[in-house]
């Protein structure tokens, strides 16, 4: 019987995913995300290596700062948190709830030899505990 700390992020994990890249124009990226039904992206660059990551909330930002000031909305790369916090796909379920509810995070590129290779949310998590359950 499995408990909760034997559970890695790598079963849990969503790993297919939305990628954005850095150049790619705001609009573009925010149509992608609404038909994907995804809250945020992963931003790669050229070489597939993370460089930032696109919520929703950086594009409701700059989408009302641009309409305030009529500008055009801009690239993902101006918009995009470049603050990221990655875990390894390794890492204990538990550690990565542990680290959700002390932080504003509400997702986490997972990294596997310094390479995206997937996603948890904290749904991912709140999913691994019921399945336990």
């Amino acid at each position: 019987m499995n408990s909760i700390g034997s559970l890695r992020v790598r079963d849990f994990m969503a790993s297919h995913l939305v990628t954005l890249s850095a150049d790619m124009e705001l609009l573009d990226a925010i149509a992608l995300l609404v038909e994907k039904q995804v809250s945020g992206a992963p931003v790669l660059d050229s070489q597939g290596n993370l460089v930032g990551i696109l919520t929703e909330r950086d594009c409701l930002a700059r989408t009302v700062a641009a309409s305030y000031y009529g500008e055009a909305a801009g690239r993902v790369a101006e918009v995009m948190s470049q603050e990221t916090q990655t875990v390894d796909a390794d890492t204990s379920i538990m550690d990565v709830a542990a680290s959700f509810a002390d932080s504003k995070f509400r997702r986490y590129p997972v990294m596997d030899d310094n390479r995206l290779v997937g996603i948890i949310s904290r749904r991912d998590v709140l999913r691994a505990v019921l399945q336990l359950s």
